[in-house]
C-alpha cells in the first residue's frame, strides 16, 4: 500500500502537489475545465489542514522556445485562484530566485502555482527525461511531496519520481482513487467482458495481449474492428485499415477465436462526412467503395447480449465516429446498454469518456478513468512509475 496525503501532518509545512493542469486553451481560453476541478479536493485538503501549498504541472508539448508562450500556466492560476476562492500566486520561472522568494514567503493556507514543468525541455529534456539535478533542486523548495496527476503516473519525469525521490511522498485523492478502481481489473470478476474501439489496432495490441488472457469475451468495434474483419478475410471496402497490425490480428483470431466478437454488421457509406447517404448492411456486403463508421443494429443487440451475462465491464475507445450524430447510434446504445446492468462498469480514459460525457452516461458507470495513455500502459500490466516512487506505508 501506498501512502496518501492523508498520512501526514501537513501543518506549517511545504507540500508540493502535483498536479494535472493539461487543459485545452484556444484563443487565450480555456475550454474545459475538469482537470483543474478535478484536483480541488487535494489542494482544498491540503489547505484545510494549514499547508503552504506549492503546485506543479506541465500543459502542453514544449519543443523549442516559440512553444513557451502559448503554453503558460498563468491563465490557470487565474482560473484556480476563481475555483478555490483564494489568491493563487504565481511564478513566471520553473527555477531561480523569483521562484523561490515565492517560496520563502509562503504562510500557511497560501497557494502558488509554478510556470510549466515542461519549460524545462528546451533545451535539454530535463523535465520529460527525469534530469537528477533538476528532480533535487525542485524537490528542495518543499517538505512533503503528493503526486495528483495520474496522466503523465506512466511516465518517470523530474517532477514526479524525480521529486519523489528526495521527500517524504503520498498518493493525492485523484491518483489514489484512480489507481484503486483500475486495480480492481488486474484480477477481474468474471464474467469479464472487454469492448475495444478506436481507430488503430497497434495503439492496443499490449492491452489485447494482455486482457486476451483474463477476459471471458473481448468485444472490437470502431475503426480497428475493421482491420480484424481484414484478418478474416472480409472485404472491408475503404474502412480504415492498421496494416502493419494485420498478421497480429490473425494471430489473436487463430489462438483465441471463442474469445474476440467482431461486429456482424455496420453502417456504410461512400465518404467520411455526417452529411451523405449511409445504410446498414452486413460486415460481409460492404461495396468496393463504402466505408463502415459505425456498428449496426444487430451487432449492439449481440453485444447487448454479452453484457448480459457480465459481472465486470473495461471498456476503451468509441465504437464508431462518435461526433458523427449519425454515427454515434452504435456506441450509445451499447452504453445505454452498460448502464442497465449489475456489472461493475469501467471506463478507461480518453474518447470513450468524452462520448459518455457527451451522451450523458459518464456519471452512471462505475468509474469513468481521467488517464488516457496511462490506462492502457496499467492495462497493458506495466508499472506506473508516477506510484510506485511514491512511500510505502
Amino acid at each position: 500500500m501506498k501512502k496518501t496525503i492523508r498520512d501526514f501532518d501537513l501543518n506549517n509545512k511545504k507540500v508540493i502537489i502535483r498536479c494535472d493542469f493539461n487543459v485545452p486553451i484556444k484563443d487565450g481560453a480555456i475550454v474545459d475545465d475538469n482537470r483543474i476541478v478535478q484536483s480541488l479536493t487535494t489542494i482544498k485538503y491540503a489547505l484545510e489542514h494549514n499547508a503552504k501549498v506549492i503546485l506543479m504541472s506541465h500543459l502542453g508539448r514544449i519543443k523549442e522556445e516559440a512553444d513557451k508562450e502559448k503554453n503558460s500556466l498563468k491563465i490557470v492560476s487565474q482560473r484556480l485562484s476563481e475555483l478555490l476562492l483564494v489568491p493563487v500566486k504565481f511564478s513566471s520561472t520553473t527555477h531561480g530566485a523569483e521562484l523561490e522568494s515565492l517560496v520563502n514567503s509562503l504562510k500557511p493556507g497560501d497557494v502558488l502555482l509554478m510556470e510549466n514543468t515542461r519549460f524545462e525541455d528546451v533545451p535539454g529534456k530535463k523535465e520529460s527525461g527525469n534530469d537528477p539535478e533538476l528532480g533535487a533542486y525542485w524537490a528542495s523548495l518543499g517538505e512533503i511531496f503528493i503526486n495528483d496527476a495520474f496522466g503523465t503516473a506512466h511516465r518517470a519525469h523530474a517532477s514526479n519520481v524525480g521529486i519523489a525521490s528526495h521527500l517524504p511522498s503520498g498518493l493525492g485523492f485523484l491518483v489514489e482513487k484512480e489507481y484503486n478502481a483500475l486495480s480492481v481489473l488486474v484480477e477481474p470478476t468474471h464474467p469479464f467482458v472487454v469492448i475495444l474501439g478506436g481507430s488503430k489496432v497497434s495503439d492496443k495490441i499490449g492491452v489485447i495481449e494482455n486482457l486476451v488472457k483474463k477476459a471471458d469475451k473481448i468485444m472490437i468495434g470502431g475503426g480497428m474492428a475493421y482491420t480484424f474483419l481484414k484478418a478474416k478475410g472480409v472485404n472491408i471496402g475503404k474502412s480504415i485499415l492498421d496494416e502493419e497490425s494485420l498478421e497480429f490480428c490473425k494471430k489473436m483470431l487463430n489462438e483465441y477465436p471463442d474469445r474476440i466478437v467482431l461486429p456482424v454488421d455496420n453502417l456504410a457509406t461512400k465518404e467520411y462526412s455526417n452529411d451523405v447517404p449511409y445504410r446498414e448492411v452486413s460486415v460481409n456486403e460492404l461495396a468496393d467503395d463504402e466505408m463502415g463508421l459505425d456498428i449496426g443494429p444487430k451487432t449492439v443487440e449481440l453485444f447487448s447480449s454479452i453484457l448480459d451475462t457480465a459481472k465486470m465491464v473495461f471498456w476503451n475507445g468509441p465504437l464508431g465516429v462518435y461526433e458523427f450524430s449519425n454515427f454515434t447510434k452504435g456506441t450509445e446504445q451499447v452504453l445505454s446498454k452498460l448502464v442497465s446492468t449489475s456489472a461493475t462498469t469501467i471506463l478507461g480514459g480518453g474518447d470513450i469518456v468524452a462520448a459518455s460525457s457527451k451522451l450523458g452516461y459518464k456519471d452512471k458507470v462505475s468509474h469513468a478513468s481521467t488517464g488516457g495513455g496511462v490506462t492502457l500502459e496499467f492495462m497493458e500490466g506495466k508499472e506506473l512509475p508516477g506510484v510506485v516512487s511514491i512511500s510505502d506505508k
